[in-house]
Formats: C-alpha cells, sequence, structure tokens
C-alpha cells in the first residue's frame, strides 16, 4: 500500500508526536511508499517560515528527505479536483481547494490519504487513514 500524508500529520511528524512518528517508522521499516503533496509541503513550510521555527524547519526539511513529494502535473488531478469540487458544491459541503487538491492527488495516485481531517470523510471515493484517531 501507498500513502499520501497530509498537512496536519506532517505537522504531527515534525512536531515529534511520539504516536505519528511510530506509525510513520513503521511504513518506512514495512518499504512502503510515502509521499506528500506539494501543498502540504508549501502549507508546513510557509507555518515554520513565519513562526521562525528554525529547529521545526530543520526537522521538516530532513522529513522531506525521507519521502517523496508529488507536484501537481497531472492533468488527472486537476480533473479529479474539478469533479471533487462540482460534487461537493453541489450537495453544499464544500471543502478548501488545498484539502481537495491534496484529496485529488490520493484519488488520482490510487493513494491511502492519511489525515486527522474529519472533513476529508465527505470525499467520495477517497481511501483514509487516521492515525489521531482515539478509536480503537
Amino acid at each position: 500500500m501507498s500513502y499520501l500524508l497530509d498537512t496536519n500529520i506532517i505537522s504531527n511528524i515534525v512536531k515529534k508526536n511520539e504516536i505519528v512518528k511510530a506509525k510513520f517508522w513503521e511504513l518506512k521499516f514495512r518499504e512502503e511508499e510515502i509521499f506528500i503533496s506539494v501543498i502540504s509541503y508549501y502549507e508546513v513550510k510557509r507555518g515554520l517560515l513565519y513562526a521562525s521555527a528554525t529547529r521545526q524547519i530543520s526537522n521538516f526539511n530532513w522529513f522531506c528527505q525521507e519521502v517523496t513529494v508529488l507536484f501537481l502535473d497531472d492533468l488527472e488531478i486537476m480533473e479529479r479536483a474539478a469533479s471533487i469540487h462540482a460534487d461537493l458544491r453541489g450537495k453544499g459541503t464544500l471543502l478548501e481547494d488545498t484539502d481537495i487538491l491534496i484529496a485529488a492527488t490520493a484519488i488520482a495516485r490510487d493513494l491511502t490519504l492519511v489525515s486527522h481531517d474529519f472533513d476529508m470523510l465527505r470525499v467520495p471515493g477517497l481511501k483514509l487513514e487516521d492515525w489521531l484517531s482515539t478509536e480503537g
């Protein structure tokens, strides 16, 4: 199985959340493919730069060496994003564009999205895991 880590999961890794770190290293040990979206890269990096979080910037830079960053260079991602947007807008349950693009990337690349964002449950066809869930 291959995974796409959402921004909130990456932030927890950078902040050294033990639960999320353990899950991440378990995947690395099993040699699973782990990706992040360029959107998440931007969201995390801008926040760390704004906060002048030097140690966390260093952690993030290291983390980015351990994963593959996926760019929005695939028209299928844009097609999926447009469909997700239209579907959710029609239902009156629209998500932020960044979340739609991340979800579309996961669907287009057949990846399991790891996220602690319950809004992602509204995206049809999205395979989702929550490493921070208090259930189970």
